[in-house]
């Protein structure tokens, strides 16, 4: 039976000492059994359980700054991604439950006044309240400028109209960070940033979504949702631009989910090679076996190289990381896919078998390769930071 994942990659230079020691703490608090037992069945309580656990456990304070709480001055990446590597190898929900509370505040860590970041980050890192990030509408997922809910100036607050969909945590979060237009130009630079309390007259959760792998989230609405103008982040029509620091900071540790999906799906493929009986000798024994083995640890070390060269640059270099952060979330996610697609095709007829472990991962790391910017948008993305590259060259 396996019991965590292997840890030789925290010897890369681009990790202190303490990155390392935080990987012993988690892996002793999961050893201890701090995750619980989780029941994938009621997606919702198992969050609201894990968003508690990992708070009393400190481990939430990696998503918010020191002086609201946090464990660090900075959110730091590399943090990021150790921990939610560790807690995808263990389980999806868990990892899960620790992203949404970096991803839900980030905005507000970065651009929210010290009256909102008081209020609301010590309670994020405690676990008392459940975040959520509100920017992708039913016709406007990659394409941001295309977005339609508006926010509208009424004396001292703000009106905000519209609909969101594919809302992680929606319908169990307690705040939104949630992304509307007000118009001051044209595009993504009329988009202004908000803070919504999930107690707001006006806001609704119009529906829950089912997916492949259950995890809380919903269609919501704003109907006249009445905000004060105070739970503005930012200048108005700055919120494109808070976004997509928000996702640049977090963009690595999704890549760090996908490689924790694909160690786990590595380790199961080689204890099942080992003992899979099969032609008068193991599955191990086989070359075709040994071969597909070589190649997935192979893919996952590249992509893993990508994901900590990115939040290094990030954390240490404090260098703009857009293009790195692009090229590790496409590289770790599709990567990740493909390796689990081989440990699935190794278990044979068990590996699709509902609640086996490869069919669980299998559900779990399709979604990543969309969320946070699909793969088509990070090959834009790159593309469009390599012309920016050239042409400040060219002056």
């Amino acid at each position: 039976m396996l019991t965590g994942p292997s840890r030789e990659h925290l010897d890369w230079p681009f990790l202190g000492e303490e990155h390392r020691a935080l990987a012993r703490d988690l892996d002793a608090f999961i050893a201890g059994g701090g995750l619980g037992e989780i029941d994938h069945h009621d997606a919702d309580a198992a969050c609201k359980a894990l968003v508690r656990r990992l708070g009393d456990a400190g481990v939430l304070r990696h998503c918010v700054p020191a002086a609201h709480g946090g464990a660090s001055e900075a959110i730091d990446s590399r943090a990021l991604c150790v921990i939610r590597e560790t807690l995808a190898w263990h389980d999806g929900l868990a990892d899960f439950a620790f992203a949404m509370q970096g991803l839900g505040t980030g905005a507000i860590s970065l651009s929210g006044s010290d009256e909102m970041k008081a209020r609301v980050l010590p309670k994020v890192a405690a676990g008392e309240l459940i975040s959520a990030f509100a920017l992708t509408e039913p016709e406007a997922g990659s394409d941001v400028a295309a977005m339609s809910t508006s926010a509208r100036r009424d004396g001292d607050a703000y009106v905000l109209d519209g609909e969101k969909i594919f809302i992680s945590n929606g319908g169990i979060a307690d705040v939104y960070t949630v992304f509307a237009r007000t118009g001051e130009a044209p595009g993504t630079r009329g988009i202004s940033a908000f803070v919504v309390f999930a107690d707001t007259p006006g806001f609704e959760v119009v529906e829950r979504i089912e997916t492949l792998a259950p995890h809380p989230l919903a269609h919501i609405r704003f109907d006249g949702c009445r905000v004060p103008a105070s739970q503005l982040l930012g200048e108005p029509g700055e919120g494109f631009k808070i976004a997509m620091r928000t996702l640049d900071i977090f963009r690595p540790s999704v890549a760090a989910a996908a490689l924790g999906f694909a160690r786990r799906a590595l380790d199961e493929a080689v204890a099942h090679a080992r003992s899979r009986r099969m032609f008068g000798a193991t599955l191990a024994d086989l070359p075709t076996a040994q071969s597909t083995l070589g190649e997935m640890a192979t893919a996952i070390d590249a992509a893993s190289l990508l994901v900590m060269r990115t939040a290094w640059r990030r954390d240490v270099q404090k260098l703009n990381a857009t293009k790195e952060a692009a090229m590790a979330k496409m590289t770790a996610t599709e990567n990740a896919q493909w390796v689990i697609d081989q440990a699935l095709q190794m278990f044979g007829g068990r590996g699709v078998r509902s609640g086996e472990i490869t069919e669980r991962l299998y559900r779990e790391i399709r979604a990543l390769r969309i969320y946070e910017g699909a793969t088509e948008v990070q090959k834009l993305i790159i593309g469009r930071e390599l012309m920016k590259a050239a042409e400040g060259k060219a002056r």
